[in-house]
């Protein structure tokens, strides 16, 4: 028996709207379990805030989640704190709640939003975090994951974590499909994923804080994965897409556009080496097209093609997932093929994040323990 951590997601700067503080509100997230086990603990992060942030009641069903023995525990700004193993035996395909009551008024700087079919919170306002269900009107459903960082799982030795690592790709669906694909093997799904997220560089402005931390930053602290075997790496199209000059923006310099070496650098240093140095598998995810994205051009789209001809062919990964084969046109490999765009030139449609998930799942999965008279996703 271990711990593997078997639902995880990343922390970072949330949106900086009018409203940033919330009072009297519980906060529900639904987690389908993807092992069997007895017990569980729970990561809780306020690496971002930059007040302290108090979780007045924490519940996993209707048991306290403890804290050294307490009932509520305060989140330092800056830091990640974990609970307690709690004895809660659990069964594959099981739906644990993870609910908590948010008493006073609370920095809600902490946060990630995440979409897919498996990834739904629900807010209330008042305590319900020991209620059966949430009053329907006094709820809402939200994709906004605050405070909850990670769920670790103890576990049968066989099992191993997945990291998924990259920006709003990889915050959008395609973690989820691949987790489907996974039930029933012996490996979850973790995504470490924040929209807007670059390797070289963050914004330190609120109009983009959001964007997220810099791989340096990000990557040591999202690597804090209990059980992890492999990761794969989607990251670097914000790098290229995202300067376009003091003139037309003034947090978008020039000076930003990193060259491909550059790129190709931070990869290997900030993220294969240290993922080498933990023993994990490191594959490369390739960056998908972005012909028609509104600041496309024909440079941009060289280093693409060229950072993609590296992650193909490095040896300092352990393979290649082409995604960007997987979901280009064959007519016109710098755009999407049909039905295969978001309507944004950048991100993917459903469809095409369920041919993404199944086209990492072919490399990681395919050699992996099924439980016997498994129905799979």
């Amino acid at each position: 028996m271990k711990w593997v951590a078997c639902w995880g997601n990343a922390t970072s700067i949330t949106n900086r709207r009018e409203a940033v503080y919330a009072k009297d509100l519980t906060l529900r997230y639904p987690v389908r379990m993807c092992f069997d086990g007895t017990m569980l603990r729970f990561r809780f992060s306020n690496l971002t805030g930059t007040e302290p942030v108090t979780l007045a009641k924490v519940f996993v069903g209707h048991t306290p989640i403890t804290f050294a023995g307490e009932k509520s525990v305060t989140l330092k700004p800056g830091t990640e704190t974990e609970s307690d193993a709690i004895s809660y035996a659990v069964h594959r395909g099981d739906t644990i709640e993870v609910s908590f009551y948010l008493k006073d008024f609370t920095q809600m700087n902490s946060g990630t939003l995440i979409t897919g079919p498996l990834s739904k919170g629900f807010y209330a306002y008042g305590d319900y975090a020991e209620a059966d269900e949430l009053p329907l009107d006094l709820s809402r459903s939200t994709n906004w994951f605050y405070f909850l960082n990670t769920i670790d799982i103890f576990t049968s030795a066989e099992n191993h974590a997945i990291v998924c690592y990259g920006d709003s790709i990889t915050a959008q669906s395609w973690p989820d499909y691949m987790a489907q694909i996974a039930f029933g093997t012996n490996a979850s799904v973790i995504r470490r994923a924040v929209s807007g997220t670059r390797i070289l560089r963050q914004y330190d402005c609120i109009t983009y804080q959001a964007y997220g931390l810099k791989g340096a930053t990000r990557f040591p602290i999202e690597m804090n994965v209990a059980g992890a075997t492999d990761l794969i790496i989607q990251h670097g199209i914000n790098d290229i897409i995202h300067p376009v000059g003091t003139d037309v923006n003034p947090f978008r310099p020039w000076s930003d556009l990193p060259t491909v070496e550059e790129m190709i650098d931070g990869v290997t240093k900030i993220y294969v080496e240290p993922a080498k140095a933990k023993g994990l598998k490191v594959w490369s995810g390739t960056l998908l097209p972005i012909f028609g994205w509104r600041t496309y051009n024909e440079n941009r789209e060289q280093m693409r093609q060229q950072f993609n001809e590296w992650l193909r062919t490095s040896p300092v990964f352990d393979g290649c997932i082409d995604f960007d084969a997987a979901v280009r046109s064959v007519t016109n490999p710098k755009a999407f093929a049909d039905g295969f765009d978001s309507g944004d030139h950048l991100h993917p449609s459903e469809s095409a994040y369920e041919t993404m998930a199944q086209t990492a799942a072919h490399k990681l999965i395919r050699s992996m323990h099924r439980y016997d008279h498994e129905e799979l996703f």
